[in-house]
């Protein structure tokens, strides 16, 4: 089954590519590897403003970290786009990089983060979709963002 078809079936549609809000760009490809920039939480269009283990539940950050892997999925639709492909020629989601505004004494980062690898492993099947990651819980995000998630992923 296509990446198109999971979507599909999941009643996902990717979003363009955000504008960029600072001084960098939403993706870079060097060899087979694209890097793509960090995305926050955002919903209805707005940053997603909270802290785990303060104003946000596991469950509600995990949901946001779902929210975010969607749109890191229509940045990624760009990138491969511009090298000619379409997310059927991502070869491996290599690493997710995930960081929760949580209290310090919030320590479920892990499960937050499951939200965007768990859609990952949907979308793309578990030998493409898996990947290395790391979950840190950190004291801010720009604009309140309740989670930041950037990711690398390797083109056939």
């Amino acid at each position: 089954m296509s990446v198109y078809d999971q979507l599909s079936r999941l009643g996902i549609a990717l979003p363009p590519v955000a504008v960029p809000a600072a001084a960098y760009v939403p993706f870079v490809q060097t060899g087979k590897l694209v890097f793509l920039s960090g995305h926050i939480a955002r919903r209805d269009g707005k940053p997603w403003v909270g802290q785990l283990g303060l104003t946000m539940t596991t469950d509600e950050g995990k949901s946001a970290s779902r929210a975010i892997a969607v749109d890191l999925m229509g940045t990624l639709e760009a990138a491969c786009k511009a090298a000619g492909t379409d997310l059927n020629g991502v070869k491996r989601i290599v690493k997710l990089m995930s960081l929760v505004n949580s209290t310090p004494t919030f320590t479920e980062q892990h499960l937050v983060t499951n939200g965007a690898s768990e859609l990952f492993g949907e979308v793309f099947g578990p030998q493409i979709g898996a990947h290395a990651r790391s979950a840190f819980g950190v004291a801010q995000i720009p604009l309140g963002a309740c989670v930041e998630i950037e990711l690398i992923a390797e083109l056939a």
